[in-house]
């Protein structure tokens, strides 16, 4: 399995800042300028220019060049303003690709703003991914984009790019007004076999897949007609200038990714966070990032990387990073082989919050919740947790805690979810449980 991984920036301005290591390839030249993007409002037809490739800037997803608070205003801020994370799909594992396909991916954001940049992976992938289209839109309904929102996604000015195996890609600013809540639709033309296509299986969400064709730029959605629910190729979407003190990461498996809750709702745990943040003046407010990834472990690669070495890329990196909460391990304790060590988890934990404390990030730790009559339930099992809530609960490294597990366990049988939030496995949370997860976050906590 692949670790933290990489993110490449598209080089916005030719000769701005230092490159570190290699870059991915844009397949023309143009950069933008910060002035040519906030005359311009590039549509999907935008065209591609003839010039030799250009170059790409680097940015080394750790941010350990530059500790502490900085390293996190350096990520957010550019030439064009204040960037925000509003919304994440962490990569969990590849399937085949499906070559001269169009993936049109739904994406629900929390905070609106003045522009919009996505975030595409090949993070997982064992062979450089080519791109010959990437566009953004307002969604209207299914597949279809708002009239007149769709936008041409560029990288160091051009439409067309190859991002290499094992990275990240981060577009140039998208010129197109992002609502509070808004759906987008992500869309990206695959014209060839680039190996295995990386993806977060379990989105929660119905997308699309236009069988063959580059099919990014149609504003109806008629020819997308096969569906999915996963996410294919994109790992965030970043705003300009957010009505918003920065964002919060949702760090977590299944029980944060939102098994349980109801497709298409956006009702996870997160989805619910960001509710209720949406009601706090904007000084309070933070975007919401859900890097929750099913099947997900702490201390060990399983489902995607572990939480511990996916950490980089997929927490400490984003943008306006403040606050990170962390509602990992159940999977390390009912899993084979299951965690039977109270100290390890101890011991991840304080390594999780001294290395986000380095990029001047706060963590919440979660309890673990109950998942007694699930086929995996042990007493000794059970013990485990426990222990480990022990922990959690006596605040350790964290700076601040939330008891999940007492939001939604069943007082007359407190190693079992209420009956009311069991989504019938007795692991996940349905809506209302979600509700409950979300509820017991004190939003005086996080800033």
């Amino acid at each position: 399995m692949v670790g933290a991984g990489r993110v490449v920036v598209g080089l916005l301005v030719l000769g701005l800042g230092a490159a570190v290591g290699t870059a991915g390839t844009v397949e023309t030249a143009g950069a933008a300028t910060p002035d040519a993007f906030a005359a311009s409002a590039p549509t999907a037809s935008a065209p591609r220019a003839s010039a030799p490739q250009a170059a790409a800037l680097k940015a080394d997803a750790s941010g350990a060049s530059v500790p502490g608070a900085s390293a996190r205003e350096a990520r957010a801020r550019d030439p064009f303003g204040t960037w925000t994370g509003t919304w994440e799909a962490a990569p969990s594992g590849t399937v085949p690709a499906h070559p001269g396909a169009s993936f049109r991916n739904v994406v629900h954001v929390s905070v609106g703003g003045g522009a919009a940049r996505v975030r595409l992976t090949n993070r997982l992938g064992t062979a450089p991914l080519r791109l010959d289209a990437v566009t953004v839109a307002l969604r209207e309904s299914g597949a279809d984009a708002v009239p007149g929102s769709m936008r041409a996604v560029t990288f160091a000015g051009v439409t067309a790019v190859t991002i290499p195996a094992g990275e990240d890609l981060v577009s140039d600013p998208v010129p197109l007004a992002v609502p509070d809540g808004a759906d987008l639709l992500v869309t990206v033309h695959t014209p060839g076999d680039s190996g295995p296509a990386t993806y977060h299986r379990a989105a929660g969400q119905t997308n699309y897949r236009a069988p063959q064709g580059n099919r990014a730029a149609d504003e109806d959605g008629a020819a997308y007609t096969a569906t999915t629910t996963s996410w294919y190729y994109i790992t965030g979407v970043d705003v300009l200038d957010a009505q918003a003190a920065g964002s919060v990461v949702a760090l977590g498996d299944s029980l944060t990714d939102g098994n349980g809750s109801t497709l298409d709702a956006n009702h996870r745990w997160p989805d619910r966070l960001a509710e209720r943040l949406a009601t706090l003046p904007s000084y309070r407010r933070l975007g919401v990032l859900n890097a929750g990834i099913s099947g997900n472990r702490l201390l060990r690669d399983d489902v995607g990387p572990s939480g511990l070495s996916r950490l980089d890329a997929d927490a400490l990196s984003r943008s306006g990073v403040r606050v990170l909460i962390v509602l990992e391990g159940i999977n390390d304790i009912k899993g084979v082989p299951n965690a039977t060590d109270p100290g390890a988890f101890e011991d991840a934990y304080r390594t999780l919050v001294a290395r986000a404390h380095a990029h001047g990030i706060r963590v919440i730790g979660a309890t673990l919740t109950p998942y007694g009559g699930a086929g995996a339930f042990t007493a000794a099992r059970e013990a485990v947790r426990q222990k480990v809530n022990t922990f959690i609960r006596g605040g350790g490294p964290f700076d601040g805690i939330v008891d999940f597990d007492a939001a939604v366990r069943d007082p007359a049988q407190p190693q079992r979810i209420l009956p009311g939030y069991d989504s019938g496995d007795h692991l996940h949370f349905n809506d209302a449980g979600m509700r409950a997860l979300a509820e017991a976050v004190d939003l005086t906590a996080l800033g």
